[in-house]
């Protein structure tokens, strides 16, 4: 079976897509500086075909290790807050652009037959047009999104350059039950699951009207697993589920979930925050085979079981 390399392996998505190789009979190898990723992701991974290094992706003569005999890469390490890049958009551009830069680079030199990375819907910007289609203009208008664009056409490019596949996967608000719902940046889901189960109002920033495609870890993990094993290159493809709901709307189903009748407090919006976020996924379904297999509420209830 191939030899696979998850970066970011100690994330939310680098550990879940990890443990779903190494289920599918594969060699795996992470890393991650645990910037963002926590040691105890990496716990749940007791496989004897699994090794771990700890360090940065910017690191050249690490990567050019951790590289070397390796059929996959699957990047997925990024600094990935948009209020986190706004704040402060060196430390995010650094670490997702040029980090980006070494691993393709390395990857390549080492003959890797085929890199995917992580690129985000945030490219889109706040256009009105919906759903959102790989052909459309994209507008990034926060530093995080800047980089996963960057990310992106970096990858791309190099399938025209040099011989070695790339994808990029636009990846539509992931969530699921490793997910942090701790800290100032953490995600929207399950920072409000842990507010509500403790009986605290949720804050929504804006009229909460504004709507996401969220999506469950398990259909990112099918479509990296997809465009690894595929015959595509050089393509960007939307990871979501089809659908949209608003902020308002997933407080409500989350009441109905815990039980709570909890009103959110709303706030001013953020800057860099995009207004609504729907994925047409045709393309991946025609060229990736992909097929959405948890729709939102069902893995919302799995999110909050595992968060209980």
């Amino acid at each position: 079976m191939p030899t696979a390399l998850v970066t970011g392996v100690a994330g939310f998505i680098g550990s879940s897509l990890a443990d779903a190789l190494l289920d599918r009979g594969y060699t795996v190898r992470g890393v991650d500086n645990f910037e963002t990723g926590r040691g105890s992701m990496l716990e749940t991974i007791e496989d004897e075909e699994f090794r771990f290094r700890e360090g940065d992706i910017r690191d050249r003569e690490l990567m050019a290790e951790v590289s070397s005999g390796v059929d996959y890469v699957f990047h997925q390490a990024a600094v990935p807050s948009v209020p986190r890049s706004v704040d402060d958009p060196v430390t995010t551009t650094d670490a997702n652009c040029t980090g980006t830069a070494t691993v393709l680079d390395v990857a390549r030199k080492a003959d890797v037959d085929t890199v995917v990375v992580a690129s985000s819907s945030s490219v889109y910007g706040s256009s009105e047009e919906l759903p959102k289609i790989e052909t459309m203009v994209e507008r990034p208008e926060s530093p995080y999104a800047l980089s996963k664009y960057y990310t992106e056409k970096l990858a791309l490019q190099c399938s025209d350059l040099y011989d070695i596949d790339t994808v990029a996967l636009r990846y539509f608000n992931i969530f699921g039950p490793r997910q942090d719902p701790e800290g100032e940046y953490a995600a929207v889901i399950p920072k409000f699951i842990a507010l509500m189960l403790d009986g605290e109002r949720p804050v929504i920033y804006g009229d909460g009207e504004q709507s996401r495609d969220f999506t469950y870890i398990e259909n990112a993990v099918q479509a990296n697993i997809l465009a690894a094993e595929g015959d595509v290159t050089g393509e960007a493809f939307n990871v979501g589920t089809g659908g949209r709901v608003t902020v308002n709307g997933l407080v409500e189903t989350l009441n109905g979930l815990l039980g709570t009748d909890l009103d959110p407090i709303h706030d001013d919006p953020r800057p860099g925050d995009v207004r609504h976020s729907h994925a047409d996924i045709s393309k991946a379904e025609d060229l990736l085979g992909y097929e959405p297999a948890v729709g939102f509420e069902e893995g919302l209830e799995r999110t909050v079981a595992a968060l209980k």
